[in-house]
């Protein structure tokens, strides 16, 4: 009987995956789901589907999640102007209650409804929940002046306890981006920041930030991808403005994390179907790793 090839080459990349599945087994892995990827139905069911994989061939997948777009129609909705300085959303007390009524009612539980679709068993959380994010007002840098813009919130502790209880019995946590402070009070977080923090906090073995961008590339003039980083090349990339924008607090983000004890930290492309899959269980991957040094998984590993 003549076997089909394109069988054969299904049980290879099945075989490929095998050192990263016994690698990564037990482990936690925290994604950041944001950008292009909350957008296209095609691309949501497709990390949906990564995330549920990952849970059932014995990893420990978190979520934490964006929400711009959703915030951004809401706000439209209710003739309330959207602000940005530095990157972050200034958030007076009404962007505030609509920016927790979107993340926490609406975008969370579509992403807990999508896992379970799937078969996964998720449990949308906040910040507010159990004290899970504890932070304080952040002020950020506008000309040398540190300038308030609202209810924008700078982490001073992730309760953790209950997030790796949740993720190593057989849930999935889907976190909104929402803190609170010692009055009480919600604050914005950026999610990137609250991903990056918790992933700290757990001891995560990868933080992956789904972007829509590809990765960090060579130089300014190239379009080749960077497969892997070590902190020190990421340093000099910045340096040398290769790295520039808003990558500059995605990679910052990443060696933060990966000082305070994650094994490696991925920004790849959301907008690729099966990006987490093509990442985590290929010998090259797909977007860029950044890791304190260069150690190999296994000897087929090409970094």
């Amino acid at each position: 009987m003549q076997i089909d090839n394109n069988v054969i080459k299904k049980a290879e990349i099945l075989i490929e995956a095998l050192p990263y599945i016994q690698k990564l087994y037990g482990k936690t892995i925290v994604i950041k789901y944001g950008g292009n990827a909350m957008i296209s139905d095609e691309l949501k069911n497709s990390v949906m589907e990564d995330i549920t994989l990952l849970k059932y061939v014995g990893m420990n997948p978190v979520v934490v999640h964006g929400g711009g777009p959703d915030i951004n129609r809401a706000l439209d909705k209710f003739d309330i102007k959207s602000e940005f300085v530095n990157g972050l959303r200034v958030t007076d007390a009404p962007t505030m209650e609509v920016a927790q009524m979107v993340l926490v009612g609406k975008t969370n539980k579509e992403i807990v409804s999508l896992l379970n679709q799937k078969g996964g068993k998720a449990i949308g959380l906040s910040g507010i929940d159990g004290n899970l994010i504890e932070c304080e007002q952040y002020k950020t840098n506008i000309d040398g002046r540190e300038t308030d813009i609202g209810y924008v919130g700078n982490i001073t502790k992730i309760n953790s306890k209950v997030i790796d209880l949740i993720a190593k019995d057989e849930y999935i946590p889907v976190i909104a981006p929402i803190g609170i402070g010692t009055d009480g009070q919600s604050y914005n977080i950026n999610a990137d920041t609250v991903a990056g923090e918790i992933a700290a906090a757990l001891k995560a073995e990868k933080l992956m930030l789904l972007t829509d961008v590809e990765g960090v590339k060579m130089s300014r003039e190239s379009d080749e991808i960077l497969a892997a980083l070590t902190i020190p090349q990421v340093h000099d990339l910045i340096e040398k403005k290769v790295i520039n924008g808003g990558m500059i607090p995605k990679v910052l983000g990443c060696i933060d994390a990966l000082e305070k004890g994650v094994g490696r930290t991925h920004i790849i492309d959301g907008r690729i179907p099966h990006c987490i899959l093509l990442e985590i269980f290929t010998y090259k991957g797909i977007g860029t790793m950044i890791m304190r040094e260069k150690v190999l998984y296994h000897s087929n590993e090409k970094l």
